[in-house]
C-alpha cells in the first residue's frame, strides 16, 4: 500500500474513516492467527496483570520462529479476551490497537464494507482523517 503511505496520492479513504471500538471482541478471535507482541509490550500487558514477565510469557504467549505470539483457546480466541472485551485494553499490543486500519483492510472500500459485517465500530464513532489512518496504519499511532 506504497499509494497511501505517501500521503500525496488520492486513495479511497482520503476523507477519513469512523471508527469506534464498542470491546465487543469480534476482532479477538475467530480463525487461527498470531497476536504479534513486542518486549516492551510484553513488559506493558504482565505489569497490567500483575505478572512477572516470566511468568505471563510461560501462560500467555508461544514463540514462533523468532517472534512472540499471544496464545489463542481452542476456539481461536485471544488468550486476553475476556467477557467484557479485553482484558488488557489500555495496554493492549499495537496489532490490536491498529484494528481497523490493517493495510488489508485499507486496500479498498469493498474490504472495509466487508469489515462492517464482522466488527460493528467500523463506520461509526469518530472521524479519523487520513493522516491518523496512515499513520495508526504505518504503527506511528495508535487508535
Amino acid at each position: 500500500m506504497a499509494s497511501a503511505a505517501s500521503g500525496n496520492s488520492p486513495v479511497w479513504y482520503a476523507d477519513g474513516l469512523r471508527f469506534r471500538c464498542t470491546r465487543c471482541g469480534a476482532c479477538c478471535g475467530g480463525a487461527p492467527g498470531y497476536i504479534w507482541v513486542r518486549p516492551d509490550e510484553i513488559e506493558r500487558i504482565a505489569d497490567c496483570l500483575m505478572l512477572p514477565v516470566k511468568e505471563f510469557m510461560q501462560t500467555h504467549c508461544r514463540r514462533v520462529w523468532w517472534r512472540v505470539s499471544l496464545k489463542e483457546r481452542d476456539n481461536g480466541d485471544c488468550i486476553l479476551l475476556g467477557p467484557d472485551g479485553c482484558t488488557v485494553y489500555p495496554v493492549r499490543p499495537a496489532q490490536c490497537s491498529s484494528f481497523p486500519f490493517w493495510p488489508d483492510v485499507l486496500e479498498s472500500r469493498r474490504e472495509w464494507e466487508a469489515l462492517k459485517g464482522r466488527c460493528p465500530g467500523v463506520g461509526h464513532g469518530r472521524l479519523y482523517s487520513r493522516q491518523e489512518i496512515d499513520e495508526i496504519a504505518a504503527g506511528e499511532r495508535r487508535t
